[in-house]
């Protein structure tokens, strides 16, 4: 068992299929197997981002200034870019698994458009769209100059840094009303 829980490609793996039987076992209905998976994997990889996205600005920015010089290379050669993966590629599926979901079930167009059943989504959805876009385009090209993954000088990694924080507060501020129009959108 402890060879098992240590392996977490292997764990995710074993819940990634039983909640696929969990889902075709509650709705044995095979023209809907695609929407319910794409929904379940939707919020999956959105859990992945926004709980990384409030890790970050919670615990690891808030956090850093009180750790002792000696210290902080575990954060900043170890951890911060392996949660920057997830984090990047949780916001990546979330992004695709959602526009996804609003193609199979039909209203991708409307909730992009703002039709007016679908604005809410819509809202959400560009919300959701504006993040991601802060998290590869702005974000991530500036941790890896803060962080030493890429050459960069005391300067340049100083003001990156501050573009990284910025730009994750920025997402933390859009995450809020972006998860409510998510969460109570009411359409079709």
């Amino acid at each position: 068992m402890d060879k098992f829980f240590a392996n977490l490609h292997l764990v995710l793996a074993v819940g990634l299929a039983a909640a696929i039987a969990l889902i075709a076992y509650v709705h044995p209905d095979p023209s809907l197997l695609a929407n319910y998976v794409l929904r379940w994997l939707h919020v999956f990889f959105g859990i992945l981002w926004i709980g990384l996205l409030y890790y970050f600005n919670f615990v690891q920015i808030p956090t850093m200034p009180s750790v002792p010089a000696e210290l902080k290379p575990g954060v900043s050669k170890y951890i911060a870019p392996k949660a920057l993966f997830f984090f990047r590629y949780g916001a990546l599926l979330t992004v695709v698994t959602g526009l996804s979901v609003a193609h199979v079930t039909g209203y991708l167009v409307a909730a992009l458009t703002f039709a007016p059943d679908y604005r809410l989504i819509g809202i959400g959805m560009w919300l959701a769209l504006i993040m991601a876009f802060n998290v590869w385009f702005l974000i991530w090209p500036a941790q890896k100059k803060a962080l030493g993954i890429v050459e960069a000088d005391a300067d340049t990694k100083a003001a990156a840094a501050k573009t990284a924080m910025i730009f994750s507060r920025t997402n933390t501020l859009l995450s809020i009303p972006m998860l409510y129009a998510m969460t109570n959108a009411n359409f079709g």
